[in-house]
């Protein structure tokens, strides 16, 4: 029987199977899932972009997109005391943890998205919200946060915020390493500004959640800025860019360079597909995930 290159390139990564075997396309598709564990890279989308913040069917439709994990959100924040967070709920925490075993999957990060639109650094209550967000990944056993500083928290905007920023994530610090968890936080700066606020907090605990999309909108090289952040600061990457076209077409992406400096860093992790959605048709979220979820993985888990 014809051995493909696919399969050539599958059997040579140790998978116990043998050419003799004639499996099904959805058996293929179990085994390649099988094979992400032991990648360097995997592969994530994000609930809120796929239109599945905090439900159930994300998993599936995560698994149908051909994504090995999903950053799950914590729910809605606008004026509440905290996150509108279903998974605070035994019942409903343990029906995502099964559902995600069940697909083989992943929960790769919690977002705490609220945080776009609300102010970290002048809300009242931000201690309670990230504790209740540590305390769902202690129940889940997930070890990343995403904590974006958003619009009302924008350094670079809003530079008199930076001593306000610190202050909050050092009194979150002590907390997150107690907690066995890391608070990936993403902010507008440039890679040498941010790793000085992140030495400065100096917390193993509190690291950069580096957004591509960050540099190539304010034309700065995303290569440069990892290399500056370096390994040990960067916790997880939202692989996109802006919206407009795939990755795969879009003529600021050069996912291929991305992945000669991240393997010179020697950094592995998570890369998170939250947008690069074509402008054609935005809402259209199987079409577009699958396609830059397909893409990243033909670079990164070649």
């Amino acid at each position: 029987m014809k051995t493909t290159s696919t399969r050539r390139n599958f059997l040579a990564q140790g998978a116990m199977l043998t050419a003799s075997v004639a499996l099904s396309q959805s058996s293929w598709a179990s085994a390649f899932a099988n094979m992400a564990k032991g990648q360097r890279y995997k592969v994530a989308v994000v609930d809120l972009m796929i239109l599945k913040r905090q439900k159930l069917g994300a998993f599936q439709l995560t698994k149908d997109i051909g994504a090995d994990g999903v950053e799950v959100d914590m729910g809605g924040l606008g004026n509440r005391p905290t996150f509108e967070n279903q998974l605070a709920q035994p019942e409903i925490r343990q029906q995502f943890l099964d559902k995600a075993k069940e697909l083989n999957l992943e929960i790769c990060s919690l977002a705490m998205t609220g945080f776009f639109a609300q102010s970290f650094a002048k809300r009242d209550g931000v201690d309670r919200m990230v504790q209740d967000c540590m305390d769902t990944m202690k129940a889940m056993n997930v070890k990343v946060a995403f904590l974006p500083l958003g619009v009302n928290s924008d350094l670079t905007k809003n530079p008199e915020l930076r001593p306000a920023v610190i202050e909050r994530l050092k009194l979150i610090a002590p907390k997150a390493e107690e907690a066995g968890v890391v608070i990936g936080i993403e902010t507008s700066l440039n890679a040498t500004d941010e790793a000085k606020l992140l030495d400065e907090v100096g917390s193993k605990a509190i690291k950069s959640y580096f957004n591509f999309s960050n540099a190539w909108d304010n034309g700065r090289d995303v290569n440069e800025e990892l290399k500056i952040l370096g390994k040990k600061r960067i916790c997880q990457i939202h692989c996109t860019n802006t919206d407009g076209a795939w990755l795969q077409n879009d003529p600021k992406v050069d996912l291929k360079k991305v992945k000669k400096t991240l393997d010179k860093m020697k950094w592995e992790g998570w890369l998170v597909i939250e947008r690069s959605r074509d402008v054609k048709d935005p809402r259209n979220v199987k079409w577009n995930f699958s396609a830059n979820t397909a893409f990243v993985k033909s670079v990164f888990q070649e």
